[in-house]
């Protein structure tokens, strides 16, 4: 009886965190918490903010999820875009302190994105940015080869991973 009870709010819970999530650039906050346990929430952070999301879970617990937006108005989480950075093995050619990824091959994430994107007809970052993976030999940093980086990134990421990862750089880049 108990857990079909708790079964129902949870549900909800569910639905409304995925239905707010793919709205686009609104503020969505949904709080959902057990009635004898307060809920406590802790802000969220932004960098190019356009939705900010805090999901207040069952144990009274707040996860907060760190957004930006791309001028196709997606938007990632940049926590989540660290692990998608890591499991594709970024670190391995790239230098980027967010990261911990100290490689060589590639440019590097702390600062040539930023300086690219400027170069690349003013592009904003986080198009260049999805551009760089989805088409790594659009634009051809100075001092780099076109061929270098593998073009199956664009097509072998969700666009959820792709969002999070473009998120997670952008976050990181210096200008």
């Amino acid at each position: 009886m108990l857990f079909a009870v708790l079964l129902l709010p949870a549900a909800f819970a569910g639905w409304a965190v995925g239905h707010y999530t793919s709205l686009g650039s609104t503020t969505h906050t949904v709080t959902v918490s057990a009635p004898t346990t307060p809920a406590t929430t802790t802000p969220a952070t932004t960098t190019e903010a356009t939705t900010t999301e805090a999901t207040t879970t069952s144990a009274g617990t707040t996860t907060a999820a760190t957004t930006t937006s791309s001028s196709g108005g997606t938007s990632g989480n940049a926590a989540a875009g660290k692990a998608v950075f890591a499991s594709n093995g970024c670190a391995s050619c790239h230098t980027f302190q967010p990261a911990g990824a100290t490689g060589s091959v590639g440019p590097d994430l702390d600062t040539a994105p930023a300086q690219d994107a400027k170069a690349d007809n003013n592009m904003a970052l986080p198009a260049f940015i999805e551009q760089s993976i989805e088409d790594p030999d659009a634009y051809i940093a100075k001092g780099y080869s076109k061929g270098v980086m593998p073009t199956t990134f664009g097509s072998s990421l969700s666009s959820t991973q792709l969002n999070d990862l473009v998120a997670f750089i952008v976050s990181g880049t210096k200008s």
